[in-house]
């Protein structure tokens, strides 16, 4: 087991800074299991910025120099898309611990090569920052459903649409919002942790079927709009519905059983219905005139339905530290991780099968095939002819 995890941030941006800034801060929450030891950016503005942050911190402009050092014994790897594989692999191989951003990767076969790059190297911790997993109104959705609390699954339905982005957001880069710079848009960028907690959730479904809008609004490539449906296989259904083109936006998470429904109203509020008996059974007691009582409003609905509310508050910064923390503790203690890295794949397969099912204008399987989408990817990558060919 490690001592203490020595952390190396690759990438000082919005999420490398706030991560560095829980240890700039002295944040109480984190334990003692882990310390910053390190940061990396190639951008060279980084560096005094880092300097004034953190007087006397180790500074690399090459991640390979950083892993190279000594200095770290473990990574969180805040950039591209693409290079999560990349600097993943690169860290294991060296035996250094990982805790990898979301999405794991864009495409399932380089994600497949970092499982296997783990799996060579299991005295490493391989982690995924899926921070929502620590969301306690979440982790007590995914306790109900394991419960059967609502029955066996009949129909899940999320509309997601509170990512906005105006055109100035996509203009930031020329590598923002294309195929090869990000590898696609919203689901890639905003909504993989619901991709992944729909999954941890539901399950994984067999079959996807997706309509997607490519520049919906927007002079970008890649899509801002979708409208997937998912088939679980045992006659369960799933619907997924997100864009980054709708200003005002709904959150709103439901998932129907056959003992009644729960509802999340925008990743706050928990709403849980109970039937007292199945529904199935509950419909064949009822008989005519019970019907009748029931067009007629006479039905006491409290004699079949249970309802329950709560509502969850979350303290700024509290989830990403619980996932730093977790990481500590598994690489120091053995404690169990949060989000095996390994998991990272099913949102990123449920994302690629959205998309192959898109360019193919057909369902498909939820597990994709890895070298046809890879080509149809490197299809659209060649139309920007701006970026290299991925393998």
């Amino acid at each position: 087991m490690t001592e203490k995890v020595k952390l190396g941030i690759i990438g000082y941006g919005a999420e490398g800074g706030m991560y560095a800034g829980f240890f700039k801060n002295n944040d109480e929450r984190l334990n003692d299991n882990i310390e910053l030891a390190a940061v990396c950016d190639i951008d060279p503005a980084k560096k005094a910025k880092v300097a004034e942050d953190f007087p006397g911190l180790p500074f690399f402009d090459n991640y390979l120099d950083l892993l190279e050092s000594g200095i770290v014994n473990a990574i969180v790897t805040t950039v591209p898309h693409y290079d999560h594989c990349v600097m993943g692999i690169a860290a294991l191989e060296r035996g250094i611990h990982l805790l990898g951003e979301k999405p794991a990767g864009v495409y399932t076969k380089d994600v497949e090569r970092l499982i296997e790059t783990s799996k060579k190297h299991p005295e490493t911790t391989f982690a995924i920052f899926f921070n929502q997993r620590t969301n306690p109104l979440y982790r007590r959705v995914k306790q109900l459903m394991d419960e059967k609390a609502i029955g066996d699954l009949q129909r899940a339905t999320w509309i997601i649409t509170t990512w906005w982005r105006p055109q100035g957001y996509y203009n930031q880069s020329a590598w923002r919002a294309t195929w090869g710079g990000e590898g696609g848009g919203v689901l890639v960028n905003q909504a993989p942790h619901q991709l992944d907690l729909l999954q941890w959730i539901c399950g994984k479904p067999e079959k996807v079927y997706a309509k997607l809008q490519y520049g919906a609004g927007r002079n970008i490539v890649v899509e801002n709009e979708v409208n997937a449906l998912l088939d679980f296989g045992n006659g369960a259904t799933g619907s997924f519905i997100t864009c980054t083109n709708d200003i005002v936006g709904t959150d709103r998470f439901e998932i129907f059983g056959t003992k009644g429904k729960i509802i999340v109203e925008d990743s706050k509020k928990l709403i849980v219905k109970q039937l007292t008996a199945p529904e199935a059974e509950l419909s064949e007691n009822m008989d005519m005139q019970d019907v009748m009582r029931l067009f007629m409003g006479q039905v006491n609905m409290e004699d079949y339905v249970k309802v329950t509310e709560e509502e969850f508050v979350t303290p700024q910064g509290l989830q990403h530290i619980s996932v730093l923390n977790n990481f500590a503790d598994h690489t120091v203690n053995g404690e169990p991780l949060l989000a095996n890295g390994e998991e990272g794949i099913n949102g990123v397969t449920l994302a690629n099968a959205m998309h192959l099912s898109s360019w193919l204008d057909k369902e498909v399987d939820y597990n994709v095939d890895g070298d046809l989408y890879l080509a149809e990817l490197n299809k659209r990558i060649a139309e920007e002819g701006k970026f290299e060919q991925k393998k």
